[in-house]
């Protein structure tokens, strides 16, 4: 008797939760209300199964529970049972599946008309690319990617020197236009989903696939990654942002193209260095460092990424509220006038003699391997050397006391959470691998064997 009433309550529970629950379907941005149908037609299918079935399994428990007197029945064999829930069983997968198979050939028949993207997935970043004013997206190989060349555009097709290349998590595209994603990964599988668009797509290495939609609502809106992709897929983040046309407009032609990326001159050290000058004060002659003013070891470091965090210095997304050392630079990275004198001065950085820093920080080497070859390597690699590829500086030799403030300041918030500190939001919720300052300062040790 309790156990059917036990059961009794649990299905009338899920029935209240599912209809009093807060979690639902988004408000849908695209012209794909009929998938919403779909899965509700699911839903509905399923659920009355579920009711239905459970029920039954309640009446049976207190029906047939044991009692004196009562005996079982045998009954091998019910040929009208079983040719009416058969035929109940028939229905119910054709009514979940028809619709389903009416949308498919929606979703795989492309208007005519729809504006084409690029959508280029990797552990654990999105970039994006658009064809160009000859209205053709060149052709693009894993073969042809490098440091230079992110998305891998084949420099010997001609239709591709015009392709807008966007190397940000943040793509842009015009209210009411139809376009078809095509999508492309440069190592695992991947999916693009936007969930207030309704569809979602795996990027296989290898090939091409694509899904389309028609964006109907202006804003701006998360893109997921809903396929396992390694130790960084839950902050594998992007941003799509609908525009009037016009305003998308604007922004396209703000983007370079393939062919500016590659024609960029070099950047001059030997300017960077008349530069440097003011830098030396805190950082040392030969970018040694000095812990006493708060300036950390420059010298060996990626001159990509010395270039990004003066850019974030000077547009404010390093250097807010609570990082007071880091609010010194901001005046300091403002003397730099330009995008050109920013590589310049990270160009003659990157030229200096690297001698790694001395160590400062003791910790428990064995638990500092543990945090950082589980979460730390995938991204800055075994030697901590850093890539390029996964937007990762250089770990070992650095200034390790410069390491343990700045992880404390992604746990804090108080480093990572601006808009524009795209790759500082990755590490937002990489840092909370270690629990506290003891965690860090072992990961620090283990990090000063690398050198």
């Amino acid at each position: 008797m309790a156990l059917a009433v036990v059961i009794f309550l649990l299905v009338i529970g899920s029935v209240v939760f599912h209809f009093a629950s807060p979690w639902w379907f988004t408000d849908i941005a695209a012209d794909w209300g009929s998938i919403d149908t779909t899965i509700t037609i699911t839903f509905w299918v399923t659920g009355i199964v579920f009711v239905a079935v459970n029920l039954f399994l309640a009446y049976c428990v207190y029906k047939f529970r044991q009692k004196d007197g009562h005996t079982a029945v045998y009954e091998p064999e019910n040929h009208k049972l079983e040719t009416g829930l058969s035929i109940v069983t028939a229905l119910g997968v054709v009514a979940m599946l028809a619709p389903g198979l009416f949308v498919w050939a929606s979703i795989v028949t492309v208007p005519e008309g729809a504006s084409e993207f690029e959508v280029l997935g990797q552990q654990w970043q999105w970039q994006f690319r658009y064809p160009g004013a000859d209205g053709i997206m060149g052709t693009a190989d894993t073969g042809h990617v490098s440091e230079s060349n992110p998305f891998g555009v084949n420099p010997a097709d001609p239709n591709g020197q015009d392709d807008v290349v966007v190397n940000d998590p943040v793509m842009h595209l015009p209210v009411g236009q139809p376009v078809k994603a095509l999508l492309r990964s440069s190592d695992v599988l991947h999916n693009y989903t936007v969930p207030q668009f309704r569809v979602k797509m795996d990027l296989v290495p290898g090939l091409i696939s694509y899904l389309w939609f028609d964006p109907t609502k202006e804003g701006r809106y998360d893109i997921l990654c809903e396929e396992l992709c390694g130790i960084g897929h839950f902050v594998m983040r992007g941003s799509v942002v609908v525009d009037s046309q016009a305003n998308f407009d604007s922004w396209l032609a703000a983007q370079p193209t393939f062919a500016e990326t590659q024609s960029m001159p070099a950047a001059n050290a030997a300017a960077g260095q008349a530069q440097y000058a003011v830098c030396a004060t805190c950082h040392g002659a030969q970018g040694e460092g000095n812990q006493a003013l708060n300036g950390p070891k420059l010298a060996g470091q990626q001159a990509w990424y010395i270039e990004r965090q003066l850019q974030h210095f000077k547009d404010g997304a390093r250097g807010g509220e609570g990082d007071t050392a880091g609010q010194t630079m901001a005046p300091m990275a403002n003397m730099l006038a330009d995008a050109n004198a920013v590589r310049n001065m990270a160009a003659y950085i990157a030229s200096l003699p690297d001698t790694p820093a001395t160590p400062t920080i003791s910790g428990d080497v064995d638990n500092g391997y543990d945090i950082y070859d589980r979460n730390c390597a995938a991204c800055h690699l075994d030697d901590a050397s850093g890539t390029w590829y996964t937007d990762a500086p250089a770990l070992a030799g650095m200034s390790d006391w410069y390491f343990v403030t700045q992880i404390s300041n992604f746990r804090a918030g108080i480093r990572g959470l601006h808009p524009e500190d795209d790759y500082g939001e990755l590490m937002v919720g990489m840092a909370t691998a270690m629990s506290g300052v003891e965690e860090i300062e072992d990961v620090a040790a283990y990090i000063n064997t690398l050198r």
